[in-house]
């Protein structure tokens, strides 16, 4: 184990064009998801879950490339927590569910992390010059997405402010059985992020996500943002309780 908690890299990719549509929601409607040993983190008083939409490029499991299994989309609603170490605080995500084309990803990520993935159809559009990034997913029956308009200049975060919140959570969090809970780092420099112009998600929450986030997720987002991603790092979970 490193000196820092982590253990060793389980995972590397790309990780791009990631699409985030950020929604304040009351805190009583995670409580019931906070892994143990963490709280909720909040920016500037505030909330927030995340949808995310992005392209996954490039995956390699151990060093090793994964034939057909390389270069896909995935799709999560995640929101944020802290936990206290010896450094510090060490801020993290913890995730209510994250889709992906193929059911050999959907195991791999539940059996290694814990995590809630499940697999279904995927597609993409992904139109720098437009100004377009857009994300679907086939979920009972009908087809779902999330989409963006970005414009500006691509932009290093500013300190303090919320597209930094969102981006730089550089742990994950998961609950397990018998209330055990789970850590793992995640390694990427800082993003650039581009402001949106629009952004709209096209879903039925309360059948993906469940009705208590309903509320929330069926009005516009409270902000939205596009960041450029870069390579990434995933090291493997230690147990923290």
């Amino acid at each position: 184990m490193a000196a820092d908690g982590s253990t060793g890299v389980f995972l590397t990719a790309a990780w791009r064009w990631l699409a985030m549509l950020n929604f304040e929601v009351e805190p009583s409607v995670l409580a019931p998801r906070v892994p143990a040993g963490t709280e909720l983190d909040a920016w500037s008083g505030r909330t927030v879950v995340s949808l995310v939409g992005f392209r996954f490029l490039g995956t390699r499991v151990l060093g090793v490339a994964v034939p057909f299994h390389g270069d896909f989309d995935e799709v999560n609603l995640r929101f944020y927590v802290r936990r206290r170490a010896e450094e510090g605080w060490r801020r993290g995500v913890v995730f209510v569910r994250e889709l992906v084309p193929r059911r050999a990803l959907a195991w791999v990520a539940r059996a290694v992390y814990g995590e809630p993935y499940s697999a279904v159809p995927m597609r993409h559009a992904v139109d720098p010059a437009g100004g377009l990034v857009s994300y679907g997913w086939r979920w009972g029956g009908a087809w779902s997405s999330l989409s963006l308009r970005f414009e500006g200049e691509a932009r290093l975060p500013a300190d303090g402010s919320e597209e930094e919140f969102i981006t730089e959570h550089f742990w994950g969090y998961t609950a397990r059985r018998a209330g055990a809970a789970s850590e793992y780092r995640i390694e990427h420099p800082r993003w650039r992020v581009w402001s949106a112009a629009s952004a709209s998600l096209r879903c039925d929450v309360a059948a993906l996500y469940g009705p208590e986030f309903a509320g929330a997720l069926s009005g516009a987002p409270s902000s939205a943002f596009l960041a450029e991603g870069s390579e990434v790092s995933l090291r493997r979970a230690t147990r923290i309780v």
